[in-house]
């Protein structure tokens, strides 16, 4: 689980600072390195949403990031 707590967050590291790109530069990481709708784009967006989604699970059963069971 440790393993899978470390990918997660470094996704949502990834998606924080693509999104923080974009609000103040209007530029999008993820889309200049892997081309504007492409699929491979489109993977990395929905694994930063899986990876939320998890990290979230995590959080709301008590288990969090500090405290990993």
């Amino acid at each position: 689980m440790r393993g899978l707590n470390v990918i997660t967050l470094v996704l949502l590291i990834v998606g924080g600072l693509n999104w923080g790109l974009v609000g103040l530069f209007d530029f999008d990481l993820v889309a200049a390195l892997f081309g504007e709708k492409s699929m491979l784009s489109r993977i990395v967006y929905v694994l930063v949403g899986l990876a939320a989604v998890y990290q979230l699970a995590n959080l709301a059963s008590g288990r969090g990031v500090n405290n990993p069971r």
